[in-house]
């Protein structure tokens, strides 16, 4: 079974890949690293992984993702999908909590360690992937609120 971490580069995404490592030494599981990249270049932007000036390119936001994740768990695997377009109804961040929920699944995740500060409360910001990741009963999941 595998101990997955969305990640995003974010704060809290790092503590999460954190906890999931110091996890992972207890279940004798491994760690895999999900970073979801939309063919968006503005979601890019929102969330630093590019500058106002860079190009585009999903291969390279890739590249730095999982440079980022070899220097907080050099033992975790690292994974990057684009998710399907499968609705133009659908936001981006539905398209993002789908894919984890995917990857999840084909993996046979045991726990989903997410960052978020807003996962299970009440009211849940649309932009939020910590809420509709954690309501699958597929797995486990384990809520970093503060970084």
């Amino acid at each position: 079974m595998v101990l997955l971490v969305p990640f995003d580069g974010s704060d809290l995404s790092r503590t999460a890949l954190e906890r999931a490592t110091e996890f992972a030494t207890y279940r004798n599981e491994d760690v895999l690293a999900l970073t979801v990249i939309p063919d968006e270049p503005e979601y890019a932007l929102e969330r630093g992984w590019l500058d106002a000036n860079d190009p585009f390119d999903i291969g390279a936001i890739a590249d730095r993702m999982a440079e980022q994740v070899e220097s907080i768990a050099p033992g975790a695997s690292f994974r990057h999908e684009v998710p399907e377009d499968v609705s133009s109804m659908a936001s981006i961040t539905t398209d993002v909590v789908r894919t984890i929920r995917q990857i999840a699944n084909e993996v046979d995740a045991s726990i989903v360690f997410v960052g978020s500060e807003n996962a299970g409360r009440v009211s849940t910001p649309v932009s939020s992937v910590g809420s509709p990741v954690s309501e699958d009963p597929q797995y486990d999941v384990h809520i970093v609120r503060h970084a």
